[in-house]
């Protein structure tokens, strides 16, 4: 049985992997208003994101979109 390992993204990730251009305040906002996936804190001083989260979240904002896009077509 093969599973796929978990993988996490730091913040400079977010953005180089991701795109996503928020900073970490802006980032910790999200998180609170319940409206990103919520960090995983590793240590002390470094904390990381779930990747499935992250892209799911992502995923959810082009879905979006693209409901917004349809309805302005009628």
């Amino acid at each position: 049985m093969s599973r796929n390992p978990l993988r996490l993204c730091s913040k400079k990730e977010l953005k180089t992997l991701y795109g996503i251009p928020y900073c970490p305040a802006h980032i910790a906002r999200l998180e609170a208003a319940g409206v990103f996936p919520l960090r995983v804190r590793l240590g002390q001083c470094r904390v990381a994101w779930v990747a499935d989260e992250v892209e799911g979240w992502l995923q959810q904002k082009v879905e979006a979109r693209k409901r917004r896009d349809e309805g302005q077509d009628d």
